[in-house]
Formats: structure tokens, C-alpha cells, sequence
């Protein structure tokens, strides 16, 4: 990334956006005067393409009080992934601060202050770690200077201590707080003079536990909000409370771009403590991330707005919805598993993929498929807004505070600097709460309430049955091999309706983006490969989900290599690896991928050797190859996503009644520095219960348009007894690559070791997701 070096850098910010930005600022705060080094060219790659770039300005991101009480401030959404108590973390150890007298405080929706706020694509990390040890490495920098002139002695003699500036020389030393006035007056130094500290004085930064002291303890601090949510004192969206607040439920259509036809509310509206009824009109096909539209009900409490909803007579107009109505999961997959026997649109092509499976010895081929699935966060969409005398406010626990603000902002009509999103803690999020057409709602409700604060709820029924749904796929594959089982050919047909049909007509194939989410990116080395994309056209919201087309890619690829490991009689650890050939770095764009998680693939390129590595240390840390009695196997899978490296081993077993017992999870992963290894193993963890979830039970299926399930009944998510006896995480020390992402990349590759392990026990072999009752 181009720019100068003689300032700190605020990228894609401008000058106006700054000041503005200072303008609020406490005396006490290091609000130092700023000289602006803007980029002298658009950044290409990583945080700086990002909308809003990224910003590395102290006055923006470190407060200090008089009394030492240090405040950072967070820019990204926390939804349990702990990236509050991780950025915060980073910019405390290089400021010097003493952990107990930080405290972190969430941005408001501000793209031209804070930089980029959408927390979705794992990269909160490695997008911010820079840019906040940055931050307060110039902070540090400035207390230290400020010391050195009040004790008249160069700068070079004084160090920052915990919490404190020392002169070893004298002896003196003064707290962070006692020098906040001072530093405040000093000129931020340039981006060329700062100097990061080196690992061996970092206290919190890749550490785990260690001698502390003396002690045998924990060298990373307690997570920020983890004692306020155990004790339940936390604020979420839900948590929202404003004085003279009213409730509202909406009444949506059933089908995708339906629209009320009539309405008769009179029922509706004697329900006790009902206020009133509001019609809220949706944008039809495609949606993107405005309302469905419907009915809301109004009332003095949530149960009231819920009964009055029952108590509404709708007539729906599917007309608007086209085909839509028609939509049955079963009609459809066997559509796009008809579609799949044909040729598509040419992806990705080496070789003579043909003529190599016509020359085969055997043939291997399978198809695979996995559905629609809900994100269904513990905690339902929810928002509180209040509008008065021409300005917006608005609480709510989104992924994306701009797209919240100008959508509030589009729907009223009025300025964006009119409109305050506050950011509260989410209650989940898997990439549902990254589109904010619920807040929206809420708008719309409180647009009819001026200086009332409207509470817009969903029931988890809304949530499961208007969710915008994960893509259903269908993945077919065929593959030629030699006499020796070697693999000669390869072709791949994917198949699932895309994203892209959120914001523009359907262009029933999968972008960009989709496609380099491991399909495009597929690593072995085989000498003909073929990878088309036939058409699937999109029936309902198709939205981002944990890990997004990383999972129907990964369940297919290492599921059909196990496959063909089994066809040539080989060992399927071995197998795989020889299909990886030697450790070597593939360019992107030579597998036709130009979009490399928006990161640049000169830093990020796909690494074999980091794969192999992943698969090797899963796989002798589960004992691999060890015998095992009847019932009972290991299974194996990996995959490269959000560029990092995930393996993991399953030993399962199965009974004579088909009930599953997975008795250990063994993940090995690789992301290269770990800014925080206590968070990385605990969303490792997370991901392989979410994932076996995904593997065994859920699904959204639907009948004429209309989802058919609509609650956690129906809509099956892993209980305490389906998790693995014992999970271990295995990380890999890689400090020298480039930051790699960490909420996702552990998903995908749990489906397919889980089935695989699940024939290794079996002979059974498992290709429709999910497994369900398969086994009995």
C-alpha cells in the first residue's frame, strides 16, 4: 500500500471527517494536533480496499483521563467471537497499560471517523491489528516525550513501564494520567519514527500462560464483558429499555416478494394494550437489505404486539412473487442434481479433463448435497429507534453500523449525519445480523411515533422462517484414475443460487467471490481439471452464513476424496497428501481466483506446504492409522479459507441402532501470527459444534414457497450430547506469514470428517446433509 511515510496514516478519510471527528473530544484525551497523511493512491488489497479503509489515529481510538483510566475504543461488533476484549487487548500491550485500569467502549456507526466498522470476512484481526499497535504505539510515544520534557532529559532515557513513564537514570517516574494534559499538546509523531514493541516486552499479544511474577497463570486478560454476561449484566439489542417505549412484531409474507393483498387489523386492534397497526411496504426482488414488508403491530409490551399479530386477518398476493411460490426443496434438488449431469459455465480448466476420464481405469463419481440453513443467533433480530425533531437514533446489535445508519437514513429521507446507530453487543450473529433490514423495520414503525421509542422484536419463528437463508447446493463430481489409483482427471460441477441475487436480477450463477471460497481454489494437483458452474436460480433471501460457500465446497471436495482414496485402496491421509503434491505457493489468478478474500495474493497466496502441514499434525495428534474395533473410525478433512489453514480428525462410533458417539475432535490450524491464541481455540471449538450441528441436523426445507420449519423443534441445532467427548486444538506456531482469519475458517472442514469417520465406522457412506436419521 502506497503512502507517505511521514505521518500516521488515516486511509480514505477525509480531512472534514477528521476534524469533525476531534471536534467532541475531552480536554483530558491525547487530542494532539494531527497532521494528515492521506494515501497517495487507492489501496488495492486488505483493510485499505475496504469502504472507509482503515484509520491508525490515537485521538480516535485512545482516551486518557486525569485519573490513568485509559478508554480504547472498539470498532467492530462483538457477537462472541471476543474481538472487544482482542483489539483492545493489542492497543493496551503496546501502550503499556495496566489491564485493570482499561476500558473498552464501542463506536457508534461513524465510517469517516473510526474506518471500516462491518465486521464480517474474519478480518477484524488482521485488518486492525496494525493499525491499533499503531495507534497506540504513537500514544506511548507521546506520553513518553511528554515525560522527557517535564524532567528536561532526552527522550531516548525515559521507557513506558506498566501504566507509567520511567527515567531509569533518576529514578523518577509519572503516571499515564498525570501526563494526559501534556501529551495532548504534542505533535503525533510520524508513522516513520514509531517503534513497535518488541515480542519479548509484549505481556498480553501471542501469549497463552506462562510464568507471570513468579506464578503459573493465565497471561491473557479476562475477557471485557465475560463476569457482566454470566451474570446476565451484559446490554444486548434485547437488553434496550427506553422510557415510554413501545413494542412492535410484524406480520411478514410468507413467500419471498409476495405482498398484502388486504388487510382487516379491526380483531387486532381491541386486544388489550394494542395501539395501533403499520403497514410497512417491502422493496420486492431482489431485497437486499430494505423490509420484506408486511403488517406491524404496535403495543404497550411485546406479548400484545404478538397476540394483536395472531389477531390480524391478511390476504397475501403471491402474484408479485413469480416462481417463488412454487419453490419445494424437493422439486428443486432434484432440478439442480438433473441440472448437474450437464455441462456449465467454464470456471477453471487444465488439461483434457474428457479424454483423461474416457482413458481412466476407473471411474469415480458422486454427487452431494447440502440445504438451505437459518444463521438463528441465540439472540432474534431486535432494534430500538426513536425519531424526533428531524434526527434518528437507533440501538442494535448489527454486524454493519453503515449499512444501518443509510438504511435508516434512505428509508426517512434525511442525512446521514442525522442518523446515530449504537452499536450493542450481539447475541450471535453468523452474518445474519450483517444486514440490517430489521432496524430498518423499526424506522418505519417509529417514523408514525415522533419522539417515541418503538421496539421492534422477532420471534425466533421470524428469525428461522425470514431468515436470509445459506445457499442450497448441489456439488457433482467425477474423477478418472490410473492402474495405480493415481487421480488423472478431475471435474467439479457446482451448483447454488447466489448472493448477488440479493441486489441485482438473479444471475443464477455464483460470483466472483463465491466461487474463489475454495472451488476455484482447489489445490491438488491432478493433471486435467475441469470446474463448471451450471445455473440454480435463487428462490428465497440467499445471505451470507458462517464461512459462506466455503462449506457446500469443502463438504464436497473432501468427502469425494475420501471416495476416491476408498476406490484406489489407499490410505485417505496419505491419499490426500499426494493429491497436494510438494509444498509449494499458488499464485491466485492462476486458478482463476481474483479475489483472494479481498487480500493480496502476494502476501496471501495458496500454500501447500501450510496445508500439508495442518493435515499432518491433525492427523498424528489424533493417532492416525491406529487400529480400531468394530463401529468405530477415524475421519479426516481440511480446507483453506479466509486465508488460513484448518485440518480436523473425528473418532467416532456408531452402534447397532445407529446412535453416534463422537468421542474426540482433533484441529490443527494455521493462521499465521496469533494475536490472541485463547480466542482462536475457543472459536475452533465453537466452530466444530456449529459445524457437526450443520452435519447432522439442520435444515430449512420448504413447500410452495413457504418455509416449514419454525422453530428449534423443527429446526434441529446440536445439543450438549451430540458435541465430541474432548476437543483438542492444536496451533500451529507460524509467526512469519501474513495474519490469516479465525471465526470461520474452522467450519468447513467438520461436515465432511465427521462422514467420513462416520464410514470409516460404517461403511457407510453419507452424501445428502444432513445425516438425520441415515444411520438407523
Amino acid at each position: 500500500m502506497s503512502h507517505s511515510d511521514d505521518t500516521l496514516l488515516l486511509a480514505n478519510v477525509s480531512r472534514r471527517g477528521l476534524l469533525k471527528g476531534l471536534a467532541g473530544g475531552s480536554a483530558l484525551l491525547l487530542a494532539a494536533r494531527w497532521d494528515l497523511g492521506l494515501a497517495n493512491e487507492q489501496a488495492q488489497f486488505g483493510a485499505g480496499a475496504m469502504p472507509g479503509g482503515w484509520v491508525d489515529n490515537p485521538n480516535v481510538f485512545i482516551h486518557i483521563d486525569s485519573d490513568g483510566l485509559v478508554t480504547i475504543i472498539n470498532n467492530r461488533a462483538e457477537m462472541g467471537q471476543g474481538i472487544r476484549t482482542s483489539l483492545v487487548m493489542v492497543a493496551a500491550d503496546e501502550l503499556g497499560a495496566d489491564w485493570k485500569q482499561v476500558r473498552a467502549q464501542q463506536a457508534d456507526a461513524d465510517q469517516d471517523k473510526y474506518g471500516n466498522q462491518n465486521t464480517d470476512g474474519s478480518r477484524s484481526m488482521r485488518h486492525w491489528y496494525q493499525p491499533m499497535r499503531r495507534a497506540a504505539a504513537a500514544a506511548r510515544q507521546m506520553l513518553e516525550q511528554a515525560a522527557a520534557n517535564q524532567w528536561n532529559v532526552p527522550v531516548h532515557e525515559v521507557r513506558t513501564g506498566i501504566h507509567k513513564v520511567e527515567h531509569p537514570g533518576s529514578g523518577r517516574e509519572i503516571g499515564f494520567g498525570d501526563l494526559a494534559s501534556a501529551a495532548r499538546e504534542l505533535e503525533v509523531p510520524g508513522r516513520d519514527a514509531l517503534v513497535l514493541k518488541p515480542d519479548s516486552e509484549l505481556r498480553f499479544i501471542g501469549k497463552e500462560s506462562g510464568l507471570i511474577n513468579g506464578e503459573l497463570k493465565s497471561a491473557y486478560p479476562k475477557a471485557i464483558d465475560g463476569k457482566d454476561i454470566v451474570t446476565g449484566k451484559a446490554i444486548f439489542g434485547a437488553d434496550i429499555d427506553l422510557e415510554n417505549t413501545l413494542y412492535a412484531v410484524v406480520a411478514r409474507p410468507p413467500v419471498y416478494g409476495a405482498t398484502v393483498k388486504s388487510v382487516d387489523d379491526s380483531e387486532a386492534l381491541k386486544v388489550a394494550g394494542v395501539k395501533k397497526t403499520v403497514r410497512i411496504e417491502g422493496t420486492g426482488q431482489p431485497a437486499a437489505f430494505s423490509p420484506l414488508g408486511g403488517i406491524a403491530v404496535v403495543a404497550t409490551n411485546t406479548w400484545a404486539a404478538m397476540e394483536g399479530r395472531r389477531a390480524l386477518k391478511i390476504e397475501w398476493d403471491n402474484a408479485p412473487a413469480g416462481d417463488n411460490a412454487d419453490y419445494t426443496s424437493d422439486d428443486y434438488r432434484k432440478a439442480l442434481e438433473t441440472a448437474a449431469q450437464s455441462p456449465g459455465k467454464v470456471i477453471r480448466q487444465s488439461g483434457d479433463v474428457e479424454a483423461a476420464l474416457e482413458e481412466a481405469a476407473q471411474r469415480v463419481s458422486a454427487t452431494y448435497y447440502m440445504p438451505h440453513m437459518s444463521q438463528a443467533p441465540m439472540e432474534p433480530p431486535v432494534a430500538v429507534v426513536r425519531i424526533k425533531n428531524g434526527e434518528a437514533e437507533a440501538w442494535a446489535p448489527v454486524q454493519h453500523p453503515r449499512a444501518t445508519r443509510e438504511g435508516i437514513a434512505g428509508l426517512l429521507e434525511m442525512e446521514a449525519a442525522n442518523v446515530t446507530v449504537h452499536q450493542t453487543l450481539l447475541g450471535g450473529g453468523f452474518g445474519r445480523k450483517s444486514k440490517p433490514d430489521f432496524v430498518i423495520e423499526a424506522a418505519r414503525v417509529a417514523s408514525e411515533f415522533e419522539g417515541q421509542p418503538i421496539k421492534l422484536q422477532w420471534s425466533r419463528e421470524d428469525d428461522i422462517q425470514h431468515a436470509y437463508f445459506h445457499a442450497v447446493s448441489v456439488d457433482h463430481l467425477e474423477a478418472g484414475l490410473d492402474e495405480d489409483g493415481n487421480a488423472t482427471s478431475w471435474r467439479h460441477r457446482t451448483l447454488s443460487p447466489s448472493i448477488t441475487s440479493l441486489f441485482a436480477p438473479d444471475p443464477k450463477h455464483k460470483g466472483e467471490f463465491e466461487l474463489g471460497m475454495g472451488f476455484n481454489t482447489m489445490p491438488f494437483s491432478i493433471p486435467a481439471i475441469r470446474l463448471e458452474n451450471p445455473p440454480a436460480p435463487a428462490h428465497v433471501r440467499i445471505g451470507w452464513f458462517r464461512s459462506v460457500y466455503n462449506l457446500p465446497h469443502a463438504w464436497a471436495i473432501q468427502s469425494f476424496a475420501h471416495e476416491m482414496a476408498v476406490a484406489a485402496g489407499r490410505d485417505h491421509r496419505d491419499y490426500v497428501l499426494d493429491l497436494l503434491g510438494p509444498g509449494r505457493e499458488v499464485h491466485n489468478l492462476t486458478v482463476g481466483d481474483g479475489w483472494n478474500y479481498g487480500e493480496d495474493p502476494d502476501l496471501y497466496p495458496i500454500d501447500v506446504a501450510r496445508m500439508r502441514r495442518v493435515i499432518e499434525r491433525a492427523t498424528e495428534e489424533a493417532g492416525w492409522g491406529r487400529e480400531t474395533k468394530k463401529g468405530r473410525g477415524l475421519g479426516l478433512a481440511f480446507h483453506h479459507s479466509f486465508v488460513s489453514y484448518t485440518a480436523i480428525v473425528f473418532d467416532v462410533e456408531v452402534d447397532d441402532d445407529g446412535k453416534l458417539t463422537i468421542h474426540r475432535a482433533d484441529i490443527a490450524f494455521d493462521c499465521g501470527p496469533q494475536a490472541n491464541p485463547e480466542r482462536i481455540r475457543a472459536q475452533m471449538e465453537g466452530s466444530c459444534v456449529m459445524g457437526i450441528g450443520i452435519a447432522l441436523q439442520s435444515e430449512v426445507t420448504f413447500k410452495e414457497g413457504v418455509a416449514q420449519q419454525d422453530n428449534f423443534d423443527k429446526y434441529l441445532i446440536p445439543r450438549m450430547p451430540d458435541a465430541p467427548e474432548v476437543v483438542r486444538v492444536h496451533l500451529i506456531d507460524n509467526p512469519n506469514d501474513a495474519m490469516g482469519g479465525v471465526g470461520e475458517p474452522g467450519l468447513p472442514p467438520v461436515a465432511p470428517a465427521l462422514c467420513n469417520a462416520i464410514y470409516a465406522a460404517t461403511g457407510k457412506r453419507i452424501r445428502r446433509l444432513p445425516v438425520g436419521n441415515q444411520l438407523s
